[in-house]
């Protein structure tokens, strides 16, 4: 194992809104936390204490439903004057640089340009998560209107692969070698059409060393791989991670930390030049919100707090989470910026920016770029 002491360190503080804009989704990963949320098809004749985050006929989890609180249905959100003004309100309340589309899958979403050019028209950097399901058909016009990066959540380099990780509807060799087909076109679309692409591996434990091994060697050459720990496999998944880097015989360039969430990534460079970044979680709380939470021990809390969240609920108001397992925590958007809980995370934004600032003085480096 490397020693990550002497590394280079870029603090980036916190800027980025993680913004939901559909549910809808054409894979259904069994690790999935679907930003919290319950899966809407599953779930839309039942009233909030009934919703479950046992696959229904679409397949699809929400890992965290069981115990998160989750209180609404999230509605796709329009290209409309309204989330503008959404827009205009978190970024009034919170310094914000960067919204970052997710779902379900926002490439299918009917007017990803419109969202785009609203964000853009605010002064925004625009990003978004996707599968690459569709991407092709998209990202030309989301390119135009102003489409700054793609992370693509890549599961593996044959059909087997993919349905190792799917529910069983998708266990189909031709759906998915169709699904694999996909993600290639939208790389080669989002590379042609100037977007930034990184490919995104989640790696549960050593059983899938191998499977991102050949990933990286697939798609390494034409796009950044990040790995990401799995957020319910905790050691094991950094173990694995930890062998993938070992047995590239890859060497740590920078750490990059998000101050004021609990992002944190280390980039590799490999003997042929290329990078891989290693994205783990570090144990970051919010000092008041997170104080009293039956969550808040090494065990149960994994994601920590990750940043800000919108959502918008069916037949009602944008919401705002700060946390995917506490969706109980969620508040109108109203009711945020005029909150206590607001001041809180701008206050732990600016706070952890000057102390890990200080803390990684001896190594930090003035500026740097990276994927987000």
């Amino acid at each position: 194992m490397h020693d990550l002491s002497t590394v280079p360190v870029v603090v980036k503080p916190d800027r980025t809104l993680r913004v939901k804009i559909i549910d809808a989704c054409g894979l259904a990963c069994n690790f999935c936390h679907n930003e919290g949320t319950p899966v809407v098809t599953d779930n839309a004749d039942r009233s909030a204490d009934q919703f479950t985050g046992t696959p229904g006929r679409s397949g699809r989890v929400s890992i965290y439903l069981r115990t998160n609180g989750a209180g609404f249905l999230p509605a796709r959100i329009p290209a409309t004057p309204d989330f503008a003004l959404a827009l205009a309100a978190v970024r009034g309340s919170l310094p914000t640089t960067e919204v970052h589309f997710t779902g379900g899958e926002p490439t299918l979403h009917p007017d990803l340009p419109g969202l785009i050019t609203i964000a853009r028209r605010l002064g925004l950097t625009v990003g978004l998560t996707s599968n690459g399901e569709n991407g092709a058909a998209v990202l030309p016009a989301a390119a135009a209107a102003g489409l700054d990066r793609i992370n693509l959540s890549v599961f593996g380099t044959t059909p087997a692969e993919l349905a190792a990780v799917q529910a069983p509807r998708l266990s189909s060799s031709k759906l998915a070698e169709r699904k694999l087909a996909a993600l290639d076109a939208t790389i080669e679309a989002a590379t042609m059409h100037g977007i930034k692409v990184s490919a995104n591996i989640v790696i549960p434990d050593r059983d899938h060393v191998d499977r991102v091994l050949r990933i990286i060697e697939r798609h390494g050459r034409s796009v950044v791989v990040r790995m990401l720990v799995s957020l319910e496999d905790g050691g094991a998944s950094l173990d694995a991670m930890q062998e993938v880097i070992d047995r590239l015989g890859a060497l740590p360039v920078r750490r990059i930390i998000t101050a004021g969430a609990s992002d944190q990534r280390v980039r590799y460079r490999l003997p042929d030049g290329r990078t891989v970044y290693a994205k783990s979680i570090r144990p970051v709380r919010l000092p008041e919100t997170c104080a009293d939470c039956q969550f808040n021990n090494p065990d149960d809390c994994q994601e920590g707090y990750y940043g800000v969240r919108l959502y918008r609920a069916v037949d009602g108001p944008f919401m705002i989470g700060v946390c995917i397992q506490r969706m109980d925590l969620c508040l109108t958007l109203g009711e945020f910026v005029m909150s206590q809980r607001c001041r809180e995370v701008a206050a732990f934004r600016d706070d952890e920016t000057a102390r890990l600032t200080r803390l990684h003085a001896t190594t930090a480096m003035a500026g740097g770029s990276h994927l987000g």
